[in-house]
């Protein structure tokens, strides 16, 4: 399970996903993290340069091209929610705390 989400410097999860200046990629298996990489994304910033539709479209490229199952996040809005849903991509909202463990508890 490939899970993507927003991750502070200090290693916590982030508040927002659409705003995000940084996420983590976490390769999830049967025995925890395989794989924990992060990326400065700077979608603080590209949030309000360009209309929503870019910027989602951003967004939606970036996780197909890191081949993203599952999403973690503590708030999200409802067009957002709506796009992975069409992207066929699982959601958890209201996560905090330690980033690596929310990605682990992604799983389930």
């Amino acid at each position: 399970m490939i899970v993507c989400l927003p991750v502070t410097a200090d290693g916590q999860v982030g508040h927002s996903w659409g705003r995000a200046d940084r996420v983590a990629i976490a390769d999830v298996g049967e025995t925890g993290i395989g794989r924990w990489d992060e990326f400065e994304v700077g979608w603080d910033q590209t949030h309000d340069a360009a209309d929503h539709g870019q910027h989602h479209a951003r967004i939606a490229r970036f996780l197909i091209d890191h081949n993203v199952t599952f999403v973690v996040a503590g708030h999200m809005g409802p067009p957002m929610v709506q796009m992975l849903g069409q992207m066929g991509i699982g959601l958890r909202l209201d996560a905090a705390g330690e980033a690596r463990s929310a990605a682990i508890a992604a799983r389930g």
